[in-house]
């Protein structure tokens, strides 16, 4: 499988230079370019005249930081932005809060479509590991915001833009590494416009990293495919994008003595003898999830005045979490099992 994926990135590199190369021949000046972000989020995106607390953050500003880390860990510099990492790292589980208010109340748009959990109002980016290099711009609105879509914004908005429309081909890998053994690898693609209407671009990702908290690994795969055609009025995106993560559990927190002592200390997993004594931890003890997305924009300009935009999407999940818990049943009352068993039961 990884000769035959090796093989398919030296094509693509390859069709990528001719082609490259063919489009500085063909090129007209008169070429016309139209971006998504022009209509499809004209509806939630401030500007200068919106009385709103914001920010932007280009793609030559994501890519000075881009190393692997997620968007919440990109966006720590903002103000009124604080972030968490589970291992430590900036990869596998992280989270954002702004003014104070935790991710149920941040609403995360990706080109207008609400990214936040539909059951518990989260976001969970280790489930779009990498996407930073599939983003054009970032918007962050602090306080109540223009968003009207997904859940309340009254911590922030936090408007996501991908990729726009690539005029020339092209083909690159990149490669980085960091502290805590962290590799992460991507190669991405154009083609450009082909017959001056239609495009096709693309990206593979692959993120490792052992994390600073014990056993906190992170095995993180994903991918940005995304296929458009424009003319003088009309753009049309269609995009597939997702990922997989399988991270060892780390979201557990220590006493103030364990953290000044061993403040890398990861009680997951814990495995105790007869005795009482710890014996080892649980080698699997694992969130194993698949997250796909599909996404459909027609932006249409209808004349001077006008524009039509429909969105369509689809979000698609799957996974699982393994857990160990080393629990002496023997040892706890009868009375707190009742009350614990529907908990039990539904984890």
């Amino acid at each position: 499988m990884k000769i035959v994926l090796f093989y398919f990135l030296i094509f693509l590199s390859a069709f990528g230079l001719h082609a490259q190369t063919q489009n500085k021949i063909d090129a007209k000046d008169s070429l016309p370019t139209i971006t998504l972000k022009e209509v499809q989020l004209i509806g939630i995106k401030a500007t200068n005249d919106t009385p709103i607390t914001f920010t932007n953050v280009s793609k030559e500003e994501i890519s000075l930081r881009n190393l692997g880390q997620d968007i919440p860990i990109l966006l720590n510099y903002l103000p009124g932005v604080v972030t968490t990492s589970d291992a430590g790292a900036g990869i596998g589980y992280t989270g954002i809060r702004v003014r104070g208010s935790d991710a149920t109340r941040v609403n995360v748009t990706l080109n207008g479509i609400p990214y936040n959990d539909a059951e518990s109002q989260g976001t969970f980016w280790v489930n779009l590991p990498d996407f930073a290099s599939s983003v054009s711009q970032i918007q962050l609105q602090r306080g109540v915001g223009t968003s009207t879509n997904g859940s309340s914004a009254f911590g922030a908005s936090l408007n996501v833009e991908t990729l726009d429309l690539d005029l020339d081909a092209f083909s690159s890998i990149a490669t980085s590494l960091g502290s805590f053994k962290t590799l992460k690898n991507t190669f991405q693609f154009s083609t450009g416009m082909l017959n001056d209407n239609f495009s096709f671009s693309g990206r593979l990702s692959q993120i490792n990293s052992n994390g600073y908290i014990d056993r906190a690994a992170s095995d993180l795969d994903s991918y940005f495919f995304q296929t458009a055609f424009q003319d003088d009025n009309t753009l049309i995106k269609a995009l597939i994008f997702g990922g997989h993560e399988i991270t060892y559990q780390s979201w557990y927190g220590i006493d103030k003595e364990v953290l000044a002592n061993n403040r890398t200390y990861n009680p997951a997993g814990e495995m105790y003898d007869e005795t009482g004594n710890l014996s080892g931890f649980y080698s699997n003890q694992v969130d194993d999830y698949t997250q796909n997305h599909y996404q459909f924009h027609w932006n249409e300009k209808i004349n001077s005045e006008w524009n039509f935009s429909l969105g369509l999407n689809y979000t698609h999940g799957s996974g699982f979490y393994e857990e160990f818990n080393d629990i002496n049943w023997e040892e706890i009352p009868l009375t707190l099992i009742y009350n614990l068993s529907p908990i039990l039961l539904e984890t």
